[in-house]
């Protein structure tokens, strides 16, 4: 039996999902979550085969979820597979960084979900071709503090605000911001951030 844990924000999707896969006979869901730090602390206390994630969630991305369960990996061996609406070449790219097995779009066939499960579960990698195409098209400049600056100012959050969360200084915030600005060639940190959300790379 392969022991899965579902992260989604959305309660509908994740009941689908839970729902569809509990009626293959060789899947269990034996953990749901809505945001990333749910499952995270689920995949410590249950060390589920698989976890199947949603990128854009609150508190804790997907990615961000993914990155944090490579880093445990000498506790466990949960593989991740990621479950996307957007076709997004940049999320491909930080994905496969983190050790992710399987990029699939949100309406991939049920057969083709439960199917890449158990080739997961195997040790194979599955990538959707829309995925492929858009990765390689363009590289992201971002690095990863620009990124979670962009990120937390995409969320409306003041310079001072981002400051306290990520422990710096307004002025380096600022000068991090200004970077970001001008290698995605923007108007505004605010035009950035959108900028990178599009291409998949927040």
């Amino acid at each position: 039996m392969i022991r899965i844990i579902i992260a989604e924000d959305q309660s509908m999707i994740l009941g689908a999902l839970s729902a569809l896969l509990d009626l293959e006979d060789d899947l269990s869901v034996i953990g749901k979550a809505n945001n990333g730090e749910q499952a995270l602390k689920l995949v410590n206390e249950l060390n589920p085969d698989i976890v199947l994630t949603d990128i854009e969630m609150p508190i804790m991305t997907g990615i961000e979820l993914a990155q944090a369960i490579q880093k445990q990996k000498q506790k466990h061996s949960t593989k991740v597979m990621i479950l996307t609406t957007f076709a997004r070449g940049g999320y491909l790219k930080r994905a496969m960084d983190a050790g992710v097995k399987v990029n699939l779009l949100k309406d991939s066939p049920s057969d083709v979900l439960a199917d890449s499960i158990s080739k997961i579960f195997a040790g194979k990698t599955i990538v959707a071709p829309e995925l492929v195409t858009e990765a390689w098209a363009e590289t992201d400049p971002l690095s990863d503090k620009e990124r979670k600056i962009l990120k937390l100012a995409y969320e409306g959050k003041t310079t001072e605000e981002i400051a306290k969360v990520i422990c710096l200084s307004p002025g380096t915030v600022r000068n991090y911001s200004s970077e970001a600005v001008s290698k995605l060639e923007a108007k505004n940190r605010i035009e950035a951030a959108r900028i990178a959300w599009q291409k998949g790379w927040l």
